[in-house]
């Protein structure tokens, strides 16, 4: 595996623009709290690191809200990004493929109904081991990813708008 020793949230090669002026909705999911919370707490750290201050949170009850929490966001108020952040962990059963491709597939929809940035920080894993490790353990934190992902996306849309 090419993550075995890698921290996937090192943005020391990229440059990241400023978020100041910028206004980010994180949703995150409550279903595996543990690692929703450090995803969650990764991502507003990251955000207000480059400069953002208006930054709104919501929960909703699993991943597969995600779509709907990241819409009735965009339809509230004008936020530049969503930032959806989640977890779903590999059971004993294809519940874990059917909520993934849904909750991928949807946040793609509302991005593109609404010409909006929303971005996809919902862990994928194995293993709740595997979880741990992306957020905010060896291999980083997908909160952290998604939020610099954000800021790049708005920051792009900004200039694609000039």
């Amino acid at each position: 595996m090419a993550t075995v020793f890698k921290n996937l949230s090192d943005f020391s090669s990229i440059e990241i623009p400023s978020a100041i002026g910028m206004k980010f909705g994180i949703v995150v999911s409550e279903w595996n709290e543990k690692v929703t919370g450090s995803l969650m707490e990764g991502a507003v750290n990251t955000l207000k690191k480059y400069g953002a201050e208006d930054i709104h949170t919501v929960t909703v009850p699993g991943s597969y809200e995600l779509t709907s929490g990241a819409q009735l966001m965009i339809e509230s108020n004008n936020y530049d990004a969503i930032i959806c952040l989640g977890c779903v962990v590999q059971g004993e059963t294809r519940h874990f493929d059917f909520i993934c491709n849904a909750v991928a597939t949807g946040i793609t929809e509302v991005a593109v109904k609404y010409n909006k940035p929303v971005i996809f920080g919902v862990l994928t894993t194995n293993n709740l081991q595997q979880a741990i490790d992306r957020s905010g353990g060896k291999h980083g934190n997908k909160g952290d990813e998604a939020a610099v992902t954000a800021i790049k996306m708005v920051d792009l849309a900004k200039k694609l708008r000039k």
